[in-house]
């Protein structure tokens, strides 16, 4: 498992928006334009742009050289470094932006290519690490994938949460 350096305030802040998640993730496999950003998002570009720029200025999203639009227009795409993959946060930084950012995005058609489970169970503190640390090696494993070149492939998304089950604990003691 790879280790992660803590994040930086400024990095925390940038990650802290489920908007700027979403727009690493339209940029991770191909790059984007802040305009064609704003589109698949529905959002103002200006909106978008401040999202953008903060993203560049913490090294999660990077500018690639200008080039020239359709319309004669100069245009600066972006690409996400995949940075966010490698800073460690701390605990419950995430939980929100994240949430939302999987709300937004969860599929709401194509029920036939999401594969959900959810299971309980009851841990030690010395299982539960062992299970956390597992599952983020094999997160660690797949972002750590080149992109697969077939043809064919297409991109998926992996959630996972891992939480304590309040409803199921037992109550304490009146």
């Amino acid at each position: 498992m790879q280790d992660r350096p803590l994040a930086t305030d400024a990095e925390a802040k940038a990650l802290a928006s489920s908007l700027r998640i979403r727009i690493l993730r339209l940029c991770l496999d191909d790059s984007r334009t802040n305009k064609q950003i704003a589109q698949r998002l529905g959002m103002n570009p200006a909106t978008v742009l401040h999202h953008v720029r903060k993203l560049v200025a913490t090294g999660f999203l990077e500018a690639e050289p200008e080039r020239i639009g359709p319309h004669g227009a100069r245009e600066i795409p972006y690409r996400a470094t995949r940075k966010s993959y490698r800073t460690r946060l701390e605990p419950g930084t995430l939980s929100m932006p994240m949430l939302e950012a999987f709300n937004a995005e969860f599929p709401r058609q194509h029920h036939e290519t999401t594969y959900m489970a959810r299971i309980g169970v009851r841990l030690s503190d010395t299982e539960y690490s062992e299970l956390r640390n597992r599952v983020r090696a094999l997160f660690d494993e797949y972002a750590d994938r080149p992109p697969s070149d077939d043809s064919t492939a297409k991109p998926y998304s992996l959630f996972a949460a891992i939480h304590l089950d309040e409803g199921r604990a037992e109550p304490d003691g009146d």
